[in-house]
C-alpha cells in the first residue's frame, strides 16, 4: 500500500529526473555545437590556405586589367576604377597571418605560386580531430561538464579542466586527450546528486532552457556563416568541395590572364 509520504515524494523525484535528463540533453547539444565550431574553424583555416592565393591572384589580375584599360582609353572614370582595383590589392597589416604562410606583403610565396601553375606544392597545414579524439572528447565532456556540478568549487574545477580539454580537441591532440582522461579518472569524485527543493529544481530547468537557447543561437550563427554554409554543402568531403572551388578559381584566373593579354597586345 502506498503511503502518503511516498505520494508526496513522487512529484519531486519526477522533477529531479527531468532535470537530469535536461542536463544530459544540454551536454549532448553543447558537444555537437563545439564539434561543429571546431570543424568550421579547421575548414576556414584550410580554405584560406588553399584558396587564398587564388583569390589574391584574381584581385591582382583585376587591378592589372583595369590599369591596362585605363592606359588604353585615358578615360578619367577608367583611371578611377583602376585606382580602386589597385587599392584592393595593396599590402595590408596581418596579411601573412591571414593567408597562413602563403603570402606576405611582397606577394605570393613559392608554394602558392607553384599551386597556381599546377606544380607540386607542400600541402597546407591542417587540423582535423580523429575519430578517437572525438570519442575521447565526448566522453570527457560528459563526465566533467560544469553543468553536473552542485558546488561552486567543483564547477570551477570542471570549467578549468574543460578549457584544457577544448584546447586539446581543437588541436586534434589525441595523446593529450588520453592523458586528460586519466587525470580526470584519478581526480576527486564528483559529488552525488542530492535532493533539492522543488523551487530550486524549477530554477535549474529554467537555466538549462536559457542555456540551450543561447547554444541554439551560436549554432545558428555558425551554420549561417559563409564557411559554415560551405561546410554544410559537403560535410563528409570538405576536401572535395575545396577542390571544386579551386578548379573554378583556376578557370577564373586563366580567363583574366587571357583578357589581360588581349588588352596589352
Amino acid at each position: 500500500m502506498t503511503t502518503p509520504e511516498a505520494e508526496q515524494a513522487r512529484p519531486e523525484e519526477r522533477l529531479e529526473r527531468a532535470v537530469r535528463a535536461a542536463e544530459q540533453a544540454l551536454i549532448e547539444f553543447e558537444i555537437a555545437v563545439e564539434t561543429f565550431r571546431v570543424e568550421v574553424e579547421n575548414f576556414s583555416r584550410l580554405h584560406h590556405q588553399k584558396l587564398g592565393p587564388m583569390y589574391a591572384r584574381i584581385d591582382e589580375l583585376d587591378a592589372l586589367i583595369a590599369e591596362a584599360r585605363a592606359a588604353r582609353t585615358g578615360d578619367p572614370e577608367d583611371r578611377r576604377l583602376a585606382e580602386e582595383a589597385r587599392a584592393r590589392v595593396l599590402p595590408m597589416p596581418g596579411v601573412e597571418e591571414l593567408f597562413h604562410g602563403w603570402m606576405d606583403g611582397d606577394g605570393l610565396f613559392p608554394e602558392a605560386a607553384a599551386m597556381l601553375t599546377d606544380q607540386s606544392v607542400r600541402p597546407p597545414e591542417r587540423v582535423r580531430p580523429s575519430d578517437e579524439a572525438r570519442r575521447l572528447y565526448r566522453e570527457l565532456v560528459r563526465k566533467a561538464h560544469p553543468d553536473l556540478a552542485r558546488e561552486e568549487d567543483d564547477r570551477k574545477r570542471r570549467e578549468e579542466f574543460l578549457t584544457r580539454v577544448n584546447g586539446a580537441y581543437a588541436r586534434g591532440d589525441e595523446v593529450l586527450l588520453r592523458e586528460l582522461a586519466e587525470e580526470w579518472a584519478a581526480g576527486p569524485v564528483a559529488p552525488q546528486d542530492r535532493p533539492g527543493r522543488s523551487e530550486e529544481l524549477y530554477a535549474r530547468l529554467e537555466w538549462l532552457a536559457q542555456r540551450k537557447e543561447m547554444l541554439t543561437q551560436v549554432a545558428s550563427e555558425l551554420e549561417g556563416s559563409p564557411i559554415g554554409s560551405m561546410l554544410r554543402l559537403a560535410p563528409d568531403d570538405p576536401d572535395g568541395l575545396l577542390d571544386e572551388i579551386a578548379e573554378k578559381l583556376l578557370a577564373d584566373v586563366a580567363a583574366r590572364e587571357a583578357q589581360l593579354t588581349e588588352l596589352l597586345s
